[in-house]
């Protein structure tokens, strides 16, 4: 059996290849889709509806209501992919593309055109992971991702000597 490594660098590779063309075929880089999805869910309280014990999704509501994302939104949620500068260009790029419009200064939404966009590469993307997770079970996912998570904390913060 490969050691864990060579799986991580192998999937990545193949996670980062894959996902790159096709997010290339919409004239997006992963970065962009990133930012794209931080403007979209910068109102996540107004896609929820409470409704008696329980919480309705509204995916119109967030599309018409809440407040737009700002800038330093991208910046600090995205602060792990890219430094400042690349996530700069990044919004600079998508404002240029008609994925996005400044509703004031400093805060960014997408447009109508982007939203629906938006959505196209959605639904592609979601082909993309299931194709990339078929034949494994939920459960198998989530413990591959905790396994991960955790090896990842250990290295991060290793325990003092």
């Amino acid at each position: 059996m490969k050691p864990i490594g060579y799986w991580l660098n192998r999937t990545d590779q193949a996670l980062t290849r894959s996902m790159g063309s096709l997010l290339a075929e919409h004239g997006l880089t992963r970065i962009a889709w990133q930012v794209l999805n931080v403007v979209q869910d910068a109102a996540p309280h107004a896609a929820q509806v409470a409704h008696a014990t329980h919480v309705v999704h509204v995916a119109q509501a967030a599309q018409d209501s809440g407040p737009p994302a700002g800038d330093r939104d991208v910046l600090t949620v995205l602060a792990a992919n890219a430094d400042a500068a690349t996530l700069t260009a990044t919004v600079e790029a998508v404002l240029a593309g008609g994925w996005a419009t400044r509703p004031e200064p400093d805060r960014l939404a997408l447009t109508g055109d982007g939203r629906a966009r938006l959505a196209g590469v959605t639904e592609r993307v979601h082909a993309f992971r299931d194709l990339a997770t078929a034949g494994i079970a939920p459960e198998e996912y989530r413990t591959a991702v905790s396994v991960l998570e955790r090896m990842t904390r250990n290295l991060e913060s290793p325990p003092a000597s």
